[in-house]
């Protein structure tokens, strides 16, 4: 055990004749160690395009909302009546007939 922790801390598992072993495990595990970090990267931009995309639904929401109630405020017939007051229109005073055409047999 003592051997091994000093072969450790002079560097000496490095250069024995074994070493190819140990090289590679080391490169394995920064690669590895690579890997996790740029998927842990990509996950946070992730989340944070999501938490912008949210708000934006929200807020496009809120916004279809206030222009379909303005649109119903526009159908009303008092709305409607203000909008043809103003260009000299008024409602008529007598209700309209119905006109029957009878077919020719």
């Amino acid at each position: 055990m003592k051997k091994g922790l000093v072969a450790i801390l002079k560097g000496t598992f490095l250069v024995s004749g074994d070493a190819t072993r140990n090289w590679m495990l080391i490169v394995f595990f920064s690669l590895l160690a690579t890997v996790m970090i740029a998927s842990s990267h990509a996950a946070d931009r992730k989340v944070h395009q999501i938490a912008a995309l949210s708000e934006e639904v929200k807020q496009l929401r809120s916004e279809f909302v206030e222009i379909r109630s303005q649109a119903q405020r526009l159908k009303l017939e008092s709305a409607i009546r203000e909008a043809v007051a103003q260009a000299g229109l008024l409602p008529a005073e007598t209700p309209p007939r119905k006109i029957i055409v009878a077919a020719n047999k």
